[in-house]
């Protein structure tokens, strides 16, 4: 999702030696590729009705941390997802731990591992609060948002992970700046109408959880009219690319990304919200959310710093 660095363009002025291992590197996809599995993971409890398959937080019952025989399936989905929390832990740790050791060069990576550190705790009260307002759909919204802000997070840390430290300039036309902020805008409502329009049908991660009372025709309408206008902006940006006038992989990708997103939500629809599709619509939105960003990141290169 990002472009790697052409060493032969870096300017003279910028110390080479500031490069991230690759051991940071690994660490950063390994940050977001867990990031993304949790929000799909999270997902599925939501669509299989396991949202109270652990009726209490922090335990999965009052009188035990895990799960129990009687709990059935449900209890067995949303305490697996509980568990996930755990790995993500032990990634964030590690990746915390490798790029330590040159958190004075690399200060952008140092802080973006922290933050990725001390997220963990705050989606945990998130996740505990959504269970014990008995799935509430904002804070349920809220949760799934949040998740996503630490994709595009996550993504960032794997870009700045493969590019050189500094200050950094435009490197794309105004044109293509203002189609690419477009195309971001548009992405985030889009994702932002999905959140509130699985609010308002029939997955909303338990037979008794509230709905947010929107009408869910109407929102799905609505949102499909914004996907669609997110594909043609992506696309205008693609053909760009091919001109040479903007970052071509990352514009390529995010078009693929968006076109099999389209056939999904359009395709459950018309199975009537089948819940296993609506699991990959909602996988396929931290994907889309991480090349979206991925576009927008690659529309800004390492600038040169003045001669001395």
């Amino acid at each position: 999702m990002t472009a790697g660095v052409d060493e032969r363009a870096v300017p003279a002025t910028v110390a080479r030696g500031a490069l991230a291992s690759p051991l940071v590197r690994v660490a950063a996809w390994a940050s977001l590729v867990a990031e993304v599995l949790l929000v799909g993971t999270g997902g599925a409890v939501r669509l299989t009705g396991s949202g109270l398959g652990c009726p209490t937080w922090p335990r999965c019952t009052v009188a035990s941390f895990t799960t129990t025989p009687a709990m059935g399936v449900h209890g067995v989905i949303e305490f697996g997802n509980r568990l996930l929390t755990f790995v993500l832990v032990a990634v964030a740790l590690a990746a915390f731990a490798v790029v330590l050791r040159s958190w004075r060069s690399r200060k952008d990576l140092f802080w973006l591992a922290l933050v990725q550190l001390l997220s963990i705790p705050a989606q945990a009260v998130i996740g505990g609060l959504t269970v014990l307002t008995h799935l509430n759909p904002w804070l349920v919204a809220a949760h799934f948002l949040f998740s996503l802000t630490l994709v595009v997070l996550m993504t960032v840390f794997v870009h700045r992970s493969q590019v050189l430290p500094g200050p950094r300039g435009r490197a794309v036309g105004p044109v293509v700046a203002a189609l690419t902020a477009a195309v971001a805008a548009l992405a985030a409502v889009t994702v932002a109408l999905g959140v509130t329009t699985t609010g308002s049908g029939p997955h909303a991660g338990d037979a008794t959880a509230p709905r947010n009372g929107l009408d869910p025709v109407v929102l799905q309408q609505v949102h499909e009219s914004i996907a669609w206008l997110l594909l043609i902006g992506t696309v205008a940006l693609l053909v760009a690319a091919f001109r040479g006038r903007a970052p071509l992989r990352a514009a390529v990708v995010l078009t693929a990304v968006e076109v099999l997103q389209i056939v999904v939500g359009v395709t459950q629809v018309a199975l009537g919200w089948a819940a296993g599709l609506v699991v990959v619509h909602v996988f396929l939105a931290a994907v889309l959310t991480a090349a979206t960003t991925a576009v927008v990141l690659a529309t800004r290169s390492p600038r040169p710093e003045p001669a001395a």
